[in-house]
């Protein structure tokens, strides 16, 4: 248990962050909570997928060559890794961004225009997770808490404890889950769990995706968590009841301090707690 203001690195996987994206409550999260962080003195990372919606030069996205060039195999097929960088400069916040010409150059984030969950999203989930996690070992950087927002980033608390158990990068990190109502009521392909098995993961730890549903993605993302944060008022009450029964720590959620920013400091002091 990491007590008393151990917390010095805090990673944040996001799956949206303004303004990348247009405002929503993820999003705005996924942009003030790690300036606020940073402002408490701790350091902080920030990554999410780049989409083919963001502006490259508008927002003055550039490669990163050193963190580029691995290859993360999905069903057989290599998919070279590219990450990108970006920098909010009112924040002084640096973004990463987990990029591939195959998974995230199309205008859509999750649908396409025709309101279509992309066929593909669980191979974008695998490669997402596992793209975050091999980038922050080319860092040489140790979060203490890893904070996850967004379904697309359900898959890092299981890679986490079970794939990259050994990895000292990762020997004393945290995993805190902020669920929202984004899960997806869509269903994902039926292989989705035999494709997420790599690295000392087994079926038995992927169980609850052999119903392949937003639910139990969640739900097996909540599993290997070390506490949850109810992010939204309209958290699936099925999900609810999961954390509560999961005996792990759980701030529930809080409209007020939402609306003034008092959130932060709570977030702050959940990440001693866990």
């Amino acid at each position: 248990m990491i007590m008393g203001n151990n917390v010095q690195r805090v990673l944040f996987v996001n799956s949206e962050i303004f303004p990348y994206l247009p405002q929503t409550e993820s999003s705005s999260i996924g942009r003030y909570l790690p300036q606020g962080i940073q402002e408490r003195k701790k350091e902080i990372r920030s990554f999410m997928p780049r989409y083919g919606c963001i502006n490259e030069r508008k927002n003055q996205l550039h490669e990163v060559i050193r963190l580029s060039g691995m290859n993360i195999i999905i069903s057989d097929v290599d998919r070279p890794l590219v990450i990108k960088v970006a920098s909010i400069s009112a924040a002084r916040l640096q973004v990463y961004f987990i990029d591939n010409e195959d998974y995230f150059h199309r205008k859509q984030t999750f649908f396409d225009e025709n309101g279509k969950f992309f066929a593909d999203n669980d191979e974008r989930t695998i490669f997402f997770a596992r793209g975050v996690l091999e980038t922050v070992k080319k860092l040489r950087w140790a979060p203490d808490i890893i904070h996850c927002q967004g379904w697309i980033s359900h898959l890092i608390p299981l890679y986490l404890k079970k794939a990259y158990r050994d990895d000292p990068i990762f020997a004393s990190s945290k995993v805190v889950l902020s669920l929202y109502d984004d899960t997806p009521t869509d269903s994902f392909n039926a292989d989705f769990a035999d494709k997420a098995v790599f690295g000392g993961i087994t079926p038995e730890d992927l169980e609850l995706l052999r119903q392949a549903d937003g639910i139990n993605l969640a739900k097996t993302a909540i599993r290997y968590s070390d506490g949850v944060i109810l992010a939204s008022d309209k958290v699936d009450s099925g999900l609810k009841t999961f954390c509560k029964q999961s005996g792990l720590p759980v701030l529930d959620y809080d409209a007020k301090s939402m609306e003034s920013d008092g959130y932060i400091d709570k977030y702050d002091r959940f990440y001693e707690q866990v």
